[in-house]
């Protein structure tokens, strides 16, 4: 039989989305402060989240013991899978033992420049690993390649653990419960309280925005800029309808008119 053939698995070419860790020091004990202040309050959010290292903020001439960064990520219940770095740093990279990764980047390169120096330390992006791997996170059906412009919508309630992705906008009829999580490359709507983790604009649309009648979420994000419940959403717009959008690089919420 030939392998090409075989029913007992395949290797196909794919991509997955992943967090990229941005490291801008050297500091091992300022990054551990620093990430247990930022997630120990809220341990559930990035838990059993796929990260990958990126070194390619640190100058030329600065060294970081990778194994002891990918140790500190999965003390806080990330899951590192590699490193993004410069070509000029493979050399002690590979050192490491951490494969490679190479980072799609998601805007265009004078953006890009513009947006390095006011991103996050974490940051939703992609990276594509040696060996590929399909992505396994859309439980719902997956809308169709080739129709990225098409709406998902979900006329169900989502509970905890469930994830629903969607190439172009998504419509949430039911409730997003505390856990559950709904992912979108364009707009998010949601005509329930939205109360788990609203990602929109995924593959870098910084145009995209998130509507919903209720907002009491664990996490807000538009084109990887995210906002959690360690930031109390202001009286005026905590339980309320809203439109969230990016103005730069910091997030806008602001109530929605309906009458």
């Amino acid at each position: 039989m030939s392998p090409k053939k075989s029913p007992f698995f395949e290797l196909r070419s794919g991509s997955v989305d992943t967090l990229l860790f941005v490291v801008k020091t050297t500091d091992l004990d300022a990054m551990r402060t620093e990430l247990n202040r930022r997630f120990e309050a809220t341990p559930e959010f990035f838990a059993n989240d796929v990260v990958a290292i990126d070194v390619r903020r640190l100058n030329a001439d600065e060294r970081l013991p990778l194994a002891e960064v990918a140790q500190l990520l999965d003390s806080v219940r990330m899951r590192p899978v590699g490193v993004v770095a410069s070509p000029e740093q493979h050399g002690w990279v590979l050192e490491a033992g951490l494969p490679l990764l190479e980072a799609r980047d998601r805007r265009g390169a004078g953006a890009k420049q513009a947006g390095d120096e006011a991103a996050e330390t974490a940051e939703t992006s992609a990276a594509t690993p040696v060996v590929p791997v399909v992505p396994d996170t859309v439980p719902a059906e997956p809308v169709p390649l080739g129709t990225p412009s098409q709406t998902l919508v979900i006329d169900k309630p989502l509970r905890s653990g469930q994830r629903i992705y969607a190439k172009g906008d998504l419509v949430v009829l039911g409730i997003v419960s505390y856990g559950a999580e709904v992912i979108a490359e364009g707009n998010i709507h949601i005509y329930a309280p939205l109360r788990g983790r609203a990602l929109a604009g995924v593959q870098g649309n910084h145009d995209a925005r998130i509507f919903c009648t209720c907002l009491e979420p664990e996490l807000i994000s538009i084109a990887g800029i995210y906002r959690t419940t360690e930031n109390p959403l202001p009286a005026d717009v905590n339980g309320k309808a809203v439109q969230i959008w990016l103005d730069e690089e910091k997030l806008m919420i602001e109530p929605l008119r309906l009458t």
